[in-house]
């Protein structure tokens, strides 16, 4: 759970630095990437925390 909120905190971080100035876009597209790596891995974890309960 750390890590997830880490990896959030550090794509917002990003984004803003890549938001406000405009030469650093990509950073704001990094920041982007971060962010849906991070949320698509929480669902993964979701998912497999819910398949291990309805296994049991």
């Amino acid at each position: 759970m750390a890590l997830f909120l880490f990896l959030v905190i550090v794509a917002i971080v990003l984004g803003l630095i890549g938001w406000v100035v405009h030469g650093l876009g990509y950073l704001l597209i990094i920041g982007v990437v971060v962010l849906v790596v991070d949320i698509v891995l929480g669902l993964v974890r979701l998912a497999r925390r819910g398949r291990r309960r309805r296994l049991r």
